[in-house]
Parts: C-alpha cells; sequence; structure tokens
C-alpha cells in the first residue's frame, strides 16, 4: 500500500527528495552533544551566515571529525579511556557521540574551530539565482494525415 503524506499531493513534482531528507533528519538521538543554531550577522554580499555550535568539553582536534557527504553534516566524537587516571566522581562525559543534520541545496560548509570545549560549525546560505524562463507554446496537428 502506498503511503500518503502532505509531500504526496500531485501539484508538488519532484519532492520525494525532500521527504528523503525529513525522514534522515528526524531520526532519534539522544541529545548529547547539546548544540546551539544561530543566525550570525550578514555581511555585505554575502548569503545569509549560520553557526553550529556543539559542546564537546574534553574532547580534542583529534579525537573529532567533520564531515559532509550526500547534504548531510556529522560531527563525532570519539574519545580513549585514560587509564592512567583514578577518578573519585566522573561528571564530564567521554563517551563517543555521533550528531547529524541534513543541509538544505544552497548551505556550504565555510569552516570548523574548536576552542573553550566549543566546536563551532560555519554555514554560509548561497542566494539562488533567480531565473525566468518563457516557455513557447507550441500547436499539435489536429489532423493525422491519411496515407
Amino acid at each position: 500500500m502506498t503511503r500518503l503524506t502532505a509531500l504526496s499531493n500531485p501539484l508538488l513534482l519532484g519532492f520525494e527528495e525532500i521527504e528523503r531528507l525529513v525522514d534522515r533528519a528526524t531520526k532519534g538521538g539522544d541529545g548529547y552533544p547539546p548544540y546551539n543554531i544561530e543566525r550570525i550577522a550578514k555581511e555585505a554580499d554575502a548569503g545569509e551566515l549560520l553557526r553550529i555550535t556543539l559542546a564537546v568539553a574534553g574532547f580534542t582536534r583529534d579525537e573529532l571529525e567533520v564531515t559532509l557527504e550526500d547534504k548531510q553534516l556529522t560531527v563525532r566524537g570519539r574519545q580513549q579511556e585514560d587509564k592512567s587516571r583514578d577518578y573519585l566522581y566522573r561528571g564530564i562525559a567521554s563517551r563517543q557521540f555521533s550528531r547529524t543534520f541534513v543541509l538544505a541545496d544552497g548551505i556550504e560548509v565555510k569552516s570548523a574551530q574548536l576552542a573553550n570545549g566549543l566546536l563551532a560549525v560555519d554555514l554560509q546560505r548561497l542566494e539562488p539565482e533567480r531565473l525566468v524562463r518563457r516557455i513557447e507554446i507550441g500547436t499539435a496537428n489536429a489532423a493525422k494525415s491519411q496515407p
């Protein structure tokens, strides 16, 4: 049986990819690490600037990985257990994580910086060109030629 969704409307042609992206984006996660998404002040002639900031206390640059594949930005953290330490209490998480963000067309990853336990990934939304194209209407030959 065919699944009906809001994007199944016959007036919305070619939006199947968006439905797949929404499904991918809504897959669960445990909420770790916490993150913010903010809009940064726009520069002249630049597209919209966005910043994703993740709280990654205790992770070094070598333990973090930022990848972009098929419109999907993934941030992974992998810490090695330090066996030489004897903790009396351990409140800082040192677990592996993977946090995924699905990016729209036209959004580019500009940079990633780690400072003071915060990983900031800067994005830029490029302004698409607005094209208007006139489509010529042809005539159909109503009378078929007789042999």
